[in-house]
């Protein structure tokens, strides 16, 4: 069995563009857990200066992770004229397509770098029992 990948990226929210970056996120986060039964866990953070967007998503393995590329691209794209991605940072064994389809994206977001991290040990407890957050 595939270890859990863990995602994260930062993006700068553009000026004058925090409502409508939010408004987006709560779409995307709704589609999410509409579409993808099998996704552990999907978030965003806005800093406490409301300047910086942080993305945080637990996927069980790389083909839930295809697939979130795959029917979300559109919704990311939607991101295009509120945010500058910074980097993406992935956390386990993600397949080279999921790769070079997150090249793609922070390509298409920002200017920023994916960088890919190896575990090397560790172990994972998820029981958290937290709910949809209704945003």
């Amino acid at each position: 069995m595939s270890a859990p990948i863990l995602y994260i990226d930062v993006s700068d929210i553009r000026p004058g563009r925090l409502q409508l970056a939010q408004a987006l996120m709560t779409d995307l986060v709704a589609f999410a857990e509409a579409n993808e039964p099998q996704l552990i866990g999907y978030d965003f953070f806005v800093d406490e200066m409301e300047k910086t967007m942080t993305c945080f998503a637990i996927h069980p393995d790389s083909a839930s992770m295809e697939l979130h590329m795959d029917i979300g691209w559109e919704k990311f794209r939607a991101f295009s004229e509120h945010i500058e991605q910074r980097s993406i940072d992935i956390y386990g064994e993600a397949s080279e397509n999921v790769i070079a389809r997150l090249r793609e994206k922070i390509a298409m977001l920002g200017r920023g770098t994916v960088t890919v991290h190896r575990l090397h040990a560790g172990f994972i407890r998820l029981k958290t029992g937290r709910a949809s957050s209704g945003c």
